[in-house]
């Protein structure tokens, strides 16, 4: 199978029956995607500017998931790794039904069985977000939750342990004790970092300070963050990040695909999606007409465009990854930067767009 990635370095595919007759090199390419060793802080780590993120693994109501998916993803995640990826991103509650916390258990057995890290398995920096279930009522029960994803990932020490929601808007008292949570397996030793995800500009100041009277330093803040997500609440949370010495992770950097250029009114993904889609997408026409037209002067694919758009912001994106296409496509992001002139033109267009994309529902103020 032969690529056109733009790059000197050979990949070799993996296939994941482990046997020597089944991997195959591919051919050498022409120019560098980007130097695998240059990295971005994220508190006292060291990340690659771009990460993956791993919500469609296990996910079979929004994603299509099924097991037979996994050696795609497998050789998917080696080839993300070869080409100095070291970020990934899940979260304890991926995965539907019977599936709940599949996402994690598949990446925690990449990481183990992987070709490329050999023994190097500590450089990759997973970061997992716990939910804030109802029932967790006490910071032990959230560090009980923090080990029982290092089981499933099968490591002894995350990279970063994150909050994925705030529960300010809803249960206010649960909230402190949820902080207290990331405070304890941060002293533990279970994580290297911690961060929090859907917080908005308020509650991200607050549990910052709170954090900083603990000794405790709050790394990332993720959130929605793109063309299609870029309000003044967004905004301002970058703009605290900045000034606090956080760094934000911009999930769905690419609007659930509605920035990849691919659908239209009349081809809609399949699933829920599509009701979304049917609603966003006929008012995104100036965006994507102004992608489109970067791409082709620039020789770029349109998410390639987006996901630019986001690192040159300073964020870190984490584009979902299913294939080995996508990571191909993704990886096409790194290497290059839009002019301010073509930053400003997105930009525009976005604001010249009568839609965008609905914020999460979980996201405070």
């Amino acid at each position: 199978m032969a690529f056109t990635l733009s790059t000197t370095k050979t990949f070799t595919k993996i296939n994941c029956s482990n046997t020597p007759s089944n991997i195959t090199t591919f051919k050498p390419l022409k120019l560098p995607l980007f130097w695998p060793w240059q990295k971005v802080k994220m508190g006292p780590l060291s990340v690659s500017p771009m990460g993956f993120g791993t919500w469609a693994w296990g996910n079979q109501l929004l994603w299509g998931y099924q097991t037979s998916m996994d050696d795609q993803l497998q050789q998917a995640f080696e080839l993300a790794l070869q080409n100095g990826i070291n970020l990934f991103d899940t979260a304890d509650s991926y995965g539907t039904g019977r599936l709940n916390g599949q996402s994690e258990r598949l990446l925690g057995k990449f990481i183990k069985d992987s070709q490329v890290l050999k023994g190097k398995q500590n450089e990759v920096v997973v970061a997992t977000k716990f939910a804030a279930y109802p029932w967790r009522l006490t910071s032990g029960q959230f560090v009980n939750a923090c080990r029982a994803s290092l089981d499933r990932l099968q490591i002894d020490q995350l990279g970063i342990g994150q909050l994925h929601w705030s529960t300010a808007n809803y249960a206010p008292l649960q909230e402190l004790v949820l902080w207290d949570g990331l405070v304890a397996m941060y002293e533990k030793g279970l994580v290297r970092a911690v961060g929090v995800s859907n917080y908005g500009p308020q509650q991200l100041v607050k549990i910052h300070d709170y954090l900083k009277t603990r000794g405790v330093p709050l790394c990332s803040a993720q959130v929605q963050f793109s063309l299609l997500s870029m309000g003044k609440e967004q905004l301002e949370i970058k703009s605290i990040c900045d000034e606090l010495g956080i760094r934000l992770i911009s999930y769905s950097p690419l609007g659930l695909g509605m920035l990849t250029g691919k659908y239209s009114s009349s081809k809609l993904p399949t699933g829920p999606r599509s009701l979304l889609f049917r609603q966003i997408l006929p008012g995104l026409e100036p965006l994507l007409l102004a992608q489109r037209q970067i791409a082709e002067k620039r020789g770029k694919t349109m998410p390639q465009v987006a996901i630019n758009w986001c690192i040159c912001k300073g964020t870190v994106p984490i584009p979902g990854i299913k294939s080995v296409r996508n990571v191909e496509d993704n990886l096409g992001a790194l290497g290059w930067k839009l002019t301010n002139d073509e930053q400003l033109q997105l930009e525009y267009a976005a604001k010249e767009s009568p839609k965008s994309m609905i914020q999460n529902i979980f996201q405070t103020r």
